[in-house]
């Protein structure tokens, strides 16, 4: 069976290329008799409106495009509002953590703006700065609230794909 997603960030107002993605989705599920998900990316908290995500919901139900799966309907899949799933992401970024497969940074967007702005368009990428925090130190870190992220430990050599 053939499952589609329109995933939009309630930053801002649907707008026509966002209808557009999501009418294609719609479409493509219903014609191949498959199943059509909404799924809500509100993990940008800093940009994250009230009234956007109501216009989302809204404006896709004025073009007619109901959806089998999302909010206001449930499903097997749920909780379809990203930040509903943070228990979930912690769980395995936890589980990332602990085999080594993943690790904290603490640089700050400014480190990182000049991280880019000296690597120039020809070499792009994070500098593995904070791979060699060690872990209890990383962990002592974040629990007293320093911003961090993660980042996947990815292989020096070779190619990686998704």
């Amino acid at each position: 069976m053939i499952v589609t997603r329109f995933a939009p960030s309630p930053t801002g107002f649907l707008h026509v290329g966002g209808a557009r993605t999501a009418l294609y989705s719609w479409a493509w599920a219903r014609r191949s008799g498959g199943k059509f998900l909404l799924r809500i990316e509100d993990t940008d908290r800093a940009r994250y409106r009230e009234d956007a995500m109501r216009d989302i919901l809204t404006s896709l139900r004025w073009l007619g495009l109901e959806w089998d799966e999302g909010p206001e309907v449930g499903g097997p899949n749920g909780p379809y509002v990203q930040s509903e799933r943070n228990a979930l992401y912690a769980e395995h970024a936890a589980r990332l953590l602990a085999e080594g497969k993943a690790y904290r940074c603490f640089c700050t967007t400014e480190r990182l703006d000049l991280l880019r702005k000296d690597q120039g368009a020809d070499q792009t990428g994070y500098d593995r700065h904070c791979l060699g925090i060690a872990p209890a130190e990383a962990e002592r870190r974040a629990a007293s609230g320093e911003p961090c992220v993660l980042r996947f430990k990815m292989p020096t050599e070779g190619s990686t794909t998704f």
